[in-house]
């Protein structure tokens, strides 16, 4: 498999995709050991899984570039299970949690991400950007006037250095100098270390402690739904923004099987669940990583900071790695959509600024399910409504109907009828409607029985043959003409 991922390389892009997954690896210690302590646990968890569900997705994912780790979303969710039932609980809330997520991705359920519509997208990336920025504000208390300048500084190097050379990504440039200049003066500033011990050993095997009975799946199940939902949501988002950066279109369901196989993992080796990380992916990108070489280069150099080289990694100033994330998050502003807030429905810009709103003070799965359910709503409203004109055309009514009929349009369509003054033969025409689902069937059946207690002919034109077959009251008293060719529902050329 890594031989199969070489093959393709040449020697600059190896070199890139190297230098990307070293530059990434450091700024995810300092992340994933902060949202493992959010969680109440140990650096270690974090680190591992950082190593072993970032390694599993980048071998066998779905999309190239994508850095996945113990991410902030799922920290905040697990927190209660850890206070209440401790670590061992946990695991099999990791464990089936990836079996869920494997599930999805067998079935292909992940296309459902494409009902997620771009101002939701947008909202969960702005709203996003500005969690990225907010977070490194805990980092500067406490410090001196030196953390400030230290961060402009890096911010600066990283802006600069690509237009005097493009040699080494200006990020790691950025990581060597301030680190060198902290050590060299003396200057006192927090640096890795101060976040806690990450040294350690390689992750081995281990089942959960906790007993695996119904008791136990009552507890963990709950969770281990919530864990999988979210790191998909989170996942499948951050793909769909790095596809936007690199044109090349990801696999979701390939993804998310890869998510499920690496927290089934991280289950059994003593690590916390986690999913793609929107800021580190964008580190890599922004570094040259382009390829899965750059991940799994990422999540070996984080195991080897843990195992052997724990010192080289502590040494490096907190300053830097905040330069960097305030770099990251001012890139992943969706600043144009500030220019088509102005433009866009108002509706859709309602959309766009409540899912910032809920993804900045509350959880990314509720803002990203909010902004769906209200773009559907919005949607349903705008289209409840069948037009329709009616002409005579030799003694006969013809209602001539135009748009979708659905549930949203049923009661609309039902009285747009005038069952009593109609003549005693009426058409009802279908040439240039749609019928979505089974209450635009039923509404059909509803005004059908209304003819027929009057004891007049009802004739329907161009209805679909699936619909026919699923209605009650018309197949023995209606004459149908014209039938047309579609189905109720239609997969839209499968989507991925």
């Amino acid at each position: 498999m890594f031989f199969q991922i070489l093959q393709n390389y040449n020697a600059k892009n190896i070199k890139n995709d190297i230098l990307a997954g070293i530059v990434t690896s450091i700024a995810l210690v300092p992340e994933v050991v902060a949202f493992a302590l959010v969680a109440g646990l140990s650096p270690q968890m974090g680190l591992y899984t950082a190593f072993i569900l970032g390694l599993i997705s980048a071998i066998i994912g779905g999309k190239a570039g994508l850095i996945s780790g113990a991410a902030g979303s799922i920290a905040v969710v697990i927190v209660s299970l850890v206070q209440k039932y401790g670590v061992e609980y946990l695991l099999w809330a990791v464990i089936f949690a990836g079996i869920i997520q494997i599930l999805i991705g067998v079935f292909k359920l992940a296309k459902f991400i494409r009902l997620v519509p771009m101002p939701a997208i947008y909202g969960f990336v702005n709203g996003l950007a500005i969690v990225i920025a907010t977070s490194q504000f805990r980092f500067f208390e406490g410090e001196s006037y030196w953390i400030y300048i230290l961060v402009a500084l890096s911010m600066a190097i990283i802006y600069f250095m690509p237009k005097i050379t493009k040699t080494i990504p200006s990020t790691l440039g950025a990581i060597i100098i301030i680190t060198a200049i902290v050590n060299i003066f003396h200057i006192n500033t927090k640096t890795v270390a101060d976040l806690g011990e990450i040294s350690g050993t390689f992750p081995h095997f281990h089942i959960p402690l906790a007993p695996l009975n119904l008791e136990t799946l009552k507890i963990i199940l709950p969770y281990s739904i919530i864990i999988a939902l979210i790191g998909l949501i989170e996942t499948l988002l951050t793909m769909e923004v790095l596809e936007e950066l690199d044109k090349e279109r990801g696999d979701g369901n390939k993804e998310a099987i890869a998510q499920g196989v690496g927290n089934t993992t991280c289950g059994f080796f003593g690590a916390m669940p986690g999913c793609a990380m929107i800021g580190q992916t964008l580190i890599n990108h922004t570094s040259g990583g382009r390829g899965k070489l750059s991940s799994i280069v990422a999540a070996i150099m984080i195991i080897l900071y843990v195992v052997l080289i724990p010192d080289a990694i502590k040494i490096v100033p907190l300053a830097v790695l905040i330069g960097i994330m305030f770099v990251v998050s001012i890139a992943t502003f969706e600043w144009a959509s500030i220019e088509k807030i102005k433009k866009m429905p108002r509706e859709d810009a309602f959309v766009l600024i409540i899912t910032t709103i809920i993804t900045i003070f509350t959880d990314l799965a509720i803002a990203v399910i909010t902004g769906v359910i209200i773009s559907a709503l919005v949607f349903a409203w705008k289209h409840a409504k069948v037009y329709f004109h009616t002409y005579e055309e030799d003694g006969k009514k013809i209602y001539k109907f135009e748009g979708p009929l659905f549930f949203g349009s049923s009661r609309s369509f039902v009285e747009s009828f005038d069952v009593e003054n109609d003549p005693k033969e009426v058409i009802m025409d279908f040439e240039n409607v749609r019928v979505m689902d089974i209450s635009g069937v039923e509404a059909i059946d509803k005004v059908t029985k209304k003819y027929k207690e009057t004891g007049k002919k009802l004739i329907i034109r161009h209805l679909s043959k699936e619909c026919k077959k699923l209605l009650e009251n018309a197949k023995d008293f209606c004459e149908f003409e014209e039938d047309l060719d579609y189905k109720i529902a239609v997969d839209a050329n499968k989507l991925k």
